[in-house]
């Protein structure tokens, strides 16, 4: 969303911005069948139909109810069925349980959605100027929430169709991205005491704050990320099968769940194939290569005798970059080769070698939505950049995505560093 919402609190902008990312998740919705809103094919996806009512959810109990004490739910039993993790608010039916949930039914989810959409308007027309703020700040909130869950619409799509033997295209009609990529560049970043978090201006989420110093030290990144054909080195030369080159938990995670290529490669006949939101292709070598666990990608650097960033120097790196690349809005919903230029912002989330832990001085939102970041600060790795499902407006430098180190169905990537 427009950022600009949260320095200057514009009401006509707010509504614009309201309307325009929650048409959006209906958007990414139509080219399903109505059979697919239900499917959970893992615990970490959730059924479509889950996602649009959650992020409604979020807007009912958040903002209508925040602001409006008289507010009259659509069905108060929505409140224990589509509450994700919030347990200072309230009990929450299972996450693994969410695709048994048949009723309520797709239209009544709409339904749902259309109700609190026009209680959410006449909220933001009606508020009074000393609400604005607050407003202002509540909305801005859910419209960034309702954006992480339009990506994770496109990711828990993907895999749920990806576990059909039929192997159906979410969209057949998806554009195929370019073929080349050239050699990798690798740009120097000096020694030094340098600032990273939020800098207070626009939008970011408690997580990314506060600004502070950090020592780095002298490396080089790569302009680029590793490409599947780079990557089908590592895999022919045995690297899924010499424990050496693996963590303890990676090794055996690999061995239990017999990993021997990234989610959604196939081999046929000695060719290889990817599953894709536009169907299953033929691999393009010059991709990026995607959908790989930490422990994937920490391997392989350590193959080819470099590390993974820390969350710090390619934060450092983004800062001098334009927010520019292959979002969800190119259309593409896949990663592109690089072709002759650096890819920094878009195409995968880099996996980097930083576990999501809280900055110094680091404070969480008060209320039940200071559950939204702080409490999963264990156990997880940072991710920075966006990726080809992520909208353009949604990321930043200071952004810190997170997911468990073993999790692959997230457009995730892998970008080399190495100390100098």
């Amino acid at each position: 969303m427009d950022r600009a919402t949260v320095i200057n609190p514009s009401r006509d902008l707010l509504i614009t911005d309201y309307q325009r990312v929650r048409s959006f998740t209906e958007y990414l919705c139509k080219p399903l069948l109505v059979d697919d809103y239900q499917i959970q094919s893992i615990v970490q996806t959730s059924p479509p139909k889950w996602h649009i009512a959650h992020v409604t959810w979020f807007f009912e109990t958040f903002v209508l109810s925040h602001f409006l004490p008289q507010y009259q739910y659509f069905n108060p039993d929505f409140d224990f069925l589509f509450n994700s993790y919030y347990y200072t608010h309230g009990e929450m039916h299972p996450r693994a349980q969410r695709g048994m949930l048949s009723r309520p039914g797709v239209d009544e989810v709409y339904q749902y959605r259309a109700y609190v959409n026009e209680q959410m308007l006449a909220l933001m027309q009606g508020a009074d100027e000393g609400q604005l703020e607050d407003l202002v700040f509540r909305v801005t909130l859910g419209l960034n929430h309702e954006q992480q869950h339009q990506e994770l619409l496109l990711m828990d799509i993907k895999h749920n169709l990806s576990i059909n033997p039929l192997k159906p295209a979410y969209r057949p009609d998806l554009e195929v991205p370019g073929v080349y990529t050239r050699p990798v560049q690798w740009l120097t970043c000096e020694a030094g005491e340098y600032e990273i978090g939020h800098s207070g201006n626009g939008f970011a989420y408690d997580n990314e704050t506060p600004r502070h110093k950090c020592l780095i030290r002298k490396h080089r990144l790569a302009d680029r990320f590793v490409s599947n054909g780079e990557y089908l080195e590592f895999i022919e030369a045995g690297g899924y099968t010499n424990p050496a080159l693996w963590l303890a938990d990676g090794w055996a995670l690999i061995q239990q769940a017999q990993w021997q290529h990234p989610l959604y490669w196939q081999k046929n006949d000695d060719q290889w194939f990817q599953f894709t939101l536009g169907g299953t292709r033929e691999l393009n070598e010059h991709e990026p290569v995607c959908h790989m666990s930490y422990y994937e990608a920490d391997a392989y650097a350590r193959w080819a005798g470099k590390r993974l960033p820390l969350q710090e120097e390619l934060e450092l790196m983004l800062e001098r970059q334009a927010v520019d690349g292959n979002f969800v809005d190119t259309g593409l919903l896949h990663p592109a080769a690089a072709g002759e230029k650096g890819q920094w912002f878009g195409d995968l989330w880099a996996w980097t070698a930083s576990p999501y832990t809280a900055y110094p001085g680091y404070q969480p939102l008060s209320g039940s939505i200071g559950e939204y970041n702080g409490k999963f600060m264990s156990n997880q790795m940072v991710l920075k950049g966006g990726s080809c499902v992520t909208s353009a407006d949604h990321v930043r430098a200071s952004y810190r995505n997170f997911f468990y180190p073993d999790e692959r169905w997230a457009f995730t990537g892998l970008r080399l560093a190495e100390d100098v």
